[in-house]
């Protein structure tokens, strides 16, 4: 089976209309290059990092105005279309959800997965993200079907934990979705490494759509949106501009890369070692 895939890349602002207007733009390019499935970035409702911002903007998932924009979307084109992650109120909780949203080409949302990592790091030049403060983390690994085979959901900071993605390989995920604001210190120095390990380790293809750019409100992304095939080869870099990336992804090369190496097949139990004992203790 062949897939046309799409990531569209965006300069997300502190407004949710002109968000959707963006991305909207860049949905119907991709569906104009032939892609049946498109994937935007974290993120792509609101990006608001400025204290109290997301409070006063933020709307609950059933009237979220993007969210009903996209399922529109995703109906009048036919499409499959992850909404990467959208800023979503909770009712039982100050925080909010980091949300990723899979909707099928009726519209519906056949999939949703909060990004359980947070970032919370303090990186050179004073930059730094407290995500704990403003989001509650998820609790649960999603792997979707979908007309192409199973499909593992994931955001952004979830990248540097393997074990998340070895969790969804054994679920049987062949594509995973890495929605993401990667930042530019941490995306120069570890995004492809990283993005290509996970397609390889798990022998999955990767869609990874990104937020670019300098910000409204003050954030500076890495952009560079990938597509990358269970092998490790990048099929598809979308560079530091807002824009679409769009590829064909042959599922037979899951089932290629796991027979070359079945390192799904090697993985055993051990036990933790033992912890050790400081000098002078």
């Amino acid at each position: 089976m062949i897939l046309r895939a799409a990531c569209v890349q965006t300069t997300s602002a502190a407004e949710i209309a002109p968000n959707v207007a963006a991305a909207s733009a860049m949905v119907r390019r991709a569906h104009a290059e032939g892609a049946t499935f498109v994937t935007m970035p974290e993120v792509v409702n609101l990006c608001e990092k400025r204290p109290g911002g997301l409070e006063k903007k933020a709307h609950p998932e059933a009237t979220e105005p993007a969210l009903m924009a996209f399922r529109e979307l995703s109906a009048e084109l036919g499409i499959w279309l992850l909404a990467g992650s959208l800023v979503v109120k909770l009712e039982d909780d100050s925080r909010m959800a980091n949300r990723s949203f899979l909707i099928d080409p009726s519209g519906v949302v056949v999939a949703k997965y909060d990004k359980v990592h947070m970032f919370d790091v303090d990186l050179e030049g004073g930059e730094s993200y407290r995500e704990s403060k403003r989001f509650r983390p998820g609790e649960r690994a999603v792997v979707a079907e979908t007309p192409w085979g199973p499909l593992g959901m994931t955001i952004c900071y979830d990248m540097r934990f393997p074990s998340l993605y070895r969790t969804l390989a054994h679920a049987g995920a062949r594509i995973l979705t890495v929605p993401s604001s990667f930042t530019r210190p941490t995306g120069r120095a570890h995004w492809h490494t990283l993005l290509r390990a996970r397609a390889i380790e798990n022998g999955c293809f990767v869609i990874a759509p990104a937020q670019c750019g300098d910000h409204e409100d003050g954030r500076k992304t890495y952009g560079h949106s990938l597509i990358i095939s269970p092998w490790g080869e990048v099929l598809a870099d979308a560079g530091e501009e807002p824009g679409v990336i769009v590829a064909d992804l042959d599922l037979a090369k899951v089932d290629e890369a796991r027979s070359m190496v079945p390192s799904l097949t090697h993985d055993r139990d051990y036990a933790a070692p033992e912890a050790l004992r400081l000098a002078g203790e």
